[in-house]
């Protein structure tokens, strides 16, 4: 499979499949294909996983994509903007991704859920009871607000991170959830009142945006005359595309 990411700050990724090959997605994230692409939705796994994905924060049911009689494209971007990012899986690393990160991947990639320990990392964490767990082997796209910052951690290297930045996270890297000071700078400092605690080794991607935040600073427009949603994919110059 083929892969190209177009665009900055409003990204799509264009996959070439050959004929045996199939990815799946989120419900919704298609922006184009073309004539000879198959699509299928399927509760990928059964209702158990059907559940599980549903639980983390994506849909019941995802969508495949298969060409036929011949290679064929098919395109995809988030639901708001930011950008993507490649995971490449070789059967040993498992990578953790916030709900709503993931975007597609190939068939032999495994999506399931990971669960927090402890009840408090569920009420407090920012990121739901459960999290995203990837596995397998092959390419798996995840997307994130605004960009990526990655940062790869030695052993027992620790990073606080303000905990809605926190994206995506190797399994080797220890995950944590902890006030982010005493209760005058919990309530009043403005920078929420936990912090997640991610311990090395492992790499880790942060976004530089979070949804709250960009749903805060396009509340103001809200009323206004601007054009609303279904413009995803116009942003972006996306004709011609050659995977060669």
């Amino acid at each position: 499979m083929k892969h190209k990411i177009f665009g900055n700050n409003l990204q799509v990724v264009a996959l070439q499949l050959a004929p045996n090959e199939l990815v799946y997605a989120e419900a919704g994230s298609m922006v184009y294909m073309t004539g000879n692409m198959t699509m299928t939705t399927e509760s990928r796994g059964g209702f158990r996983k059907g559940i599980k994905r549903k639980l983390t924060g994506e849909s019941y049911y995802v969508t495949q994509f298969r060409p036929a009689g011949g290679t064929g494209v098919v395109a995809f971007g988030g639901n708001y903007p930011g950008t993507i990012k490649l995971l490449e899986l070789d059967g040993n690393k498992q990578y953790i991704v916030q709900k709503d990160g993931f975007l597609c991947a190939e068939d032999s990639v495994d999506l399931d859920m990971s669960r927090q320990r402890g009840l408090g990392k569920g009420m407090f964490g920012g990121h739901g009871f459960l999290l995203q767990k990837l596995s397998g082997v092959g390419k798996v796209f995840i997307h994130g607000a605004g960009d990526f910052i990655e940062k790869d951690l030695r052993p027992g290297e620790i990073l606080k991170v303000s905990t809605s930045h926190s994206l995506a996270w190797e399994n080797t890297v220890g995950f944590d959830i902890e006030r982010s000071g005493n209760l005058k700078s919990m309530f009043f400092s403005g920078e929420g009142m936990f912090v997640t605690t991610l311990t090395g080794p492992g790499k880790v991607w942060l976004q530089s945006m979070t949804l709250p935040q960009l749903a805060a600073s396009l509340r103001s427009y809200s009323s206004g005359s601007g054009s609303s949603g279904g413009n995803r994919s116009k942003g972006i110059s996306i004709g011609g595309i050659s995977m060669g």
